[in-house]
């Protein structure tokens, strides 16, 4: 059997991968994020996985690569990593008490198969304060997370509600990947 390359640097992809206990590499894709801004949302970051897996199959073109992106959306404004407190604390102000939508497209690419697809989740905020907005952008982890919030750390206190795969938040739809690589016959019934 070939191997599964993750194409993708995230820690946290990296970590949910493990749930599935199948063998794999990283090997993470080096592209600028270049997509028709008109393009639908789901289309986009479908289009952005697929470049991430494509770009790394170019250097596995015997392996199955499986290339992800994900991208927060306020009332169709894109909401991406912060560039800098203040930016955060904005986010996380035009967040509160509001329900977003979060994106993960994914792209599995071999030498006989090429599928992309994408999973949303709806998440809403409870209404923060501005004490609550300022610690948790003191504390440094919106820093680095598209929305700039962890679903999966400190930034947990304020989801009141997820109406979707909460695995789609942190960038790695578990459930489908498995599906998706059981339907292909990369998974076994004996995995």
């Amino acid at each position: 059997m070939n191997k599964l390359i993750l194409a993708s640097n995230s820690p946290r992809r990296r970590e949910l991968f493990q749930y599935l206990e199948i063998p794999y590499e990283v090997d993470a894709a080096d592209v600028d994020e270049v997509v028709d801004e008109f393009l639908p949302h789901e289309e986009a970051v479908m289009e952005l996985a697929y470049q991430k897996a494509s770009a790394v199959f170019q250097r596995h073109k015997e392996e199955m690569v499986l290339g992800f992106d994900t991208l927060v959306m306020l009332d169709d404004k894109l909401l991406g990593k912060p560039k800098s407190e203040e930016e955060a604390k904005e986010m996380l102000r035009a967040l509160s008490g509001k329900t977003h939508i979060v994106y993960t497209g994914c792209a599995l690419i071999s030498k006989k198969y090429s599928k992309s697809f994408y999973e949303a989740t709806r998440v809403t905020f409870c209404h923060l304060t501005d004490k609550e907005i300022d610690q948790y952008v003191a504390s440094q982890e919106p820093m680095d997370k598209a929305g700039a919030y962890a679903i999966q750390g400190k930034g947990s206190k304020f989801v009141c509600r997820v109406n979707g795969d909460y695995f789609t938040v942190m960038g790695l739809p578990i459930s489908r990947i498995w599906r998706e690589l059981k339907e292909m016959g990369w998974i076994g019934e004996t995995q």
